[in-house]
């Protein structure tokens, strides 16, 4: 019987070494392909373009992106600033209304979220302004002036659905802010430049991209699930091979939360969202990456299938600890140290790599002591909740 048990913890910590490694070996690629992605040459000119925004109570906030949006350095007549009240209860569509730009006001109990407040803005937009594009802006958010043009570039070589860089608004406001900038230098930009350079695709990040008009024709989006970015970024790969390209020169920058209780909804919303595409687009994007062979599907599977940098760092500490338990074999012990140590360097000079590009300095790698911390929250954060399935809205700091 004691032999049965030893073989069953050898495979336990084969199989953690394995999923550790997978991990690493893709993190290691993509940091060593994070340089800067060139902007191509071409100018995209003489593109109508319409800015969507969602909004769901966001009366603290929604005039600020309304400002941003109408300094965007592009022909007033060439774009439109479409603001969806979805569901709203608070001062949102007065504000909205007073600003001048267009007003949706969507009213619907059964049909709620973001994904279904973007069905309905996109349905709208295209058959009562026509632009070109359609991008996407959250109600929290400012814009670089570039933006429109970056994308009109991208458009005008050739692309179809374009992210720009999403980061944080205010990254200075507490260590969790600057922690989230670093994660989403990682995520936003260290993986989205080395997807760029391989010719795969970025795909969306819920803020800050857009798409040709005729995309969503021949793609309807039908994306309601909690990550309807990323739902509808694979959609276009499964059903059309359109791939997103990275727009590295110009972002949008998104407020993000600092307290506890808001940052748990948050990252609930993220991560239950991303584990539901999971099991409903994983087996099809596996499917079509063998049988294309198909590299943009491949890649998009790998991405789904890595999880947050804070459950990394926890497998590759399960994975040294199984290398240092007596009673696994001597052989994958020794494996396993081996795989925890090259895995922490991997991740190390990953995560070193989003802080020099989030800008936040030596405060930023000091607050970088308090991750330990960080994923003991999130374990228990998620022992103790569900995901939500609707649209919650974060709780933000009022002005």
């Amino acid at each position: 019987m004691g032999e049965v048990h030893i073989f069953a913890l050898d495979a336990v910590a084969l199989a953690a070494g394995a999923v550790v490694l997978l991990a690493s070996s893709y993190l290691a690629v993509l940091t060593l392909l994070s340089g800067r992605v060139r902007a191509p040459r071409t100018v995209g000119g003489g593109l109508s373009f319409a800015i969507v925004v969602p909004a769901h109570n966001e009366e603290s906030v929604i005039a600020r992106t309304i400002a941003s949006l109408q300094r965007i350095d592009w022909p007033a007549d060439q774009f439109a600033v479409v603001v969806c009240a979805d569901n709203c209860t608070d001062s949102t569509a007065a504000i909205v209304r007073e600003s001048g730009v267009t007003l949706l006001e969507r009213t619907d109990t059964e049909r709620r979220g973001k994904g279904h407040a973007l069905e309905y803005a996109f349905a709208w937009t295209l058959r009562n302004v026509g632009p070109d594009a359609i991008v996407v802006v959250d109600a929290d958010s400012e814009v670089s002036p570039n933006l429109l043009r970056a994308f009109a570039a991208r458009f005008g070589a050739g692309e179809r659905a374009v992210q720009c860089h999403y980061g944080v608004l205010n990254p200075g406001e507490s260590w969790r802010t600057r922690l989230m900038t670093i994660a989403l230098s990682c995520f936003h930009v260290v993986r989205s430049r080395a997807r760029e350079r391989l010719g795969v695709s970025a795909g969306f990040r819920g803020n800050g991209w857009g798409v040709d008009a005729g995309v969503l024709a021949a793609v309807p989006f039908r994306a309601y699930t909690l990550a309807e970015d990323v739902e509808y970024g694979i959609d276009l790969a499964l059903l059309a091979g359109i791939r997103v390209a990275y727009v590295d020169e110009a972002h949008v920058l998104g407020e993000m939360t600092s307290s506890s209780s808001a940052a748990k909804t948050q990252r609930r919303r993220w991560e239950g969202g991303r584990l539901l595409l999971v099991r409903a687009r994983l087996a099809s994007l596996v499917r079509a990456a063998i049988t294309g062979p198909n590299a943009v599907c491949l890649d998009l599977a790998l991405d789904l299938l890595l999880p947050p940098l804070s459950y990394v760092a926890l497998g590759i500490g399960v994975v040294s600890v199984l290398g240092l338990l007596p009673l696994v074999d001597p052989s994958v012990s020794l494996a396993m140290r081996w795989i925890g140590f090259a895995a922490a360097v991997v991740l190390a000079v990953h995560v070193l790599q989003g802080w020099r590009l989030s800008g936040v300095g030596l405060r930023g790698a000091l607050d970088l002591a308090r991750v330990p911390f960080f994923i003991a929250w999130k374990i228990m954060a998620i022992v103790a909740d569900h995901a939500p399935r609707d649209w919650v809205r974060t709780e933000r700091k009022r002005p």
